[in-house]
């Protein structure tokens, strides 16, 4: 009498296989940079936008709040020695002050939100770019936008119609300074057109993902899979 086929062992492990967990990851801040002008708040709209996954940094600030301001989605409100408490007790990775106002990240938040596996997303300048370097250089990602021609930069900053000449003329002076740190960040981009701009923000948000430092579930992942 003919026996029944024995199971298939390799059916069995590719079943068991399929039942194992995610690999538990850490997540990682990304930062975009850019002088005025240069499409980093749009690239920043637009790349969350296409990944609701991306967590945003939220700032605490000594600014008053406007009306139109939610506590804990555009900021978290704080007094200046509430502010100054946390600027010398460690607990702002970044800090600065802006026309009388104070603003930083608060380390905790952002933590907790990297230990969770989530990424998050922050546009900075490059002297908070450089503060986030010596505080969470491990999880930090960085991207410096670039505008195709200086001459492209001037028409994006005039077409506003929103600032005085004079004015235009003092972002367009920052604008060079600030293009001369380029070297510093990880990643460079051309802004010469958004599309392509955000497809290339895509691809570093994957590479990023992927790298082995941060998928911390790994050495376990590998020893399930091969019995060792």
């Amino acid at each position: 009498m003919p026996q029944s086929p024995a199971p298939d062992a390799a059916a069995d492990t590719t079943s068991s296989r399929t039942t194992l967990p995610d690999i538990a990851r850490r997540g990682f801040i990304l930062v975009l940079s850019s002088p005025s002008g240069a499409g980093k708040t749009t690239l920043t709209r637009m790349l969350r936008e296409s990944d609701p996954s991306l967590a945003v940094s939220v700032s605490v600030t000594t600014r008053p709040q406007r009306p139109n301001e939610i506590e804990g989605v555009h900021y978290y409100f704080i007094d200046q020695p509430t502010f100054d408490r946390m600027a010398t007790e460690g607990a702002l990775l970044e800090h600065a002050t802006v026309f009388g106002n104070s603003y930083g990240t608060p380390r905790a938040k952002v933590e907790d939100v990297l230990a969770q596996g989530r990424d998050i997303i922050s546009d900075l300048d490059w002297q908070g770019t450089q503060q986030l370097a010596q505080t969470i250089e491990r999880d930090l990602v960085t991207v410096f936008i670039l505008p195709p021609t200086v001459e492209e930069l001037e028409r994006r900053l005039t077409a506003r119609n929103q600032d005085h000449p004079d004015v235009v003329r003092y972002r367009m002076e920052r604008a060079l300074d600030e293009m001369s740190h380029w070297p510093e960040y990880d990643y460079v981009l051309v802004n010469r057109d958004v599309n392509e701009s955000l497809a290339q923000l895509k691809a570093i948000v994957q590479a990023e993902r992927s790298k082995r430092k941060r998928q911390i579930g790994l050495v376990e992942f590998v020893r399930r899979i091969s019995g060792r």
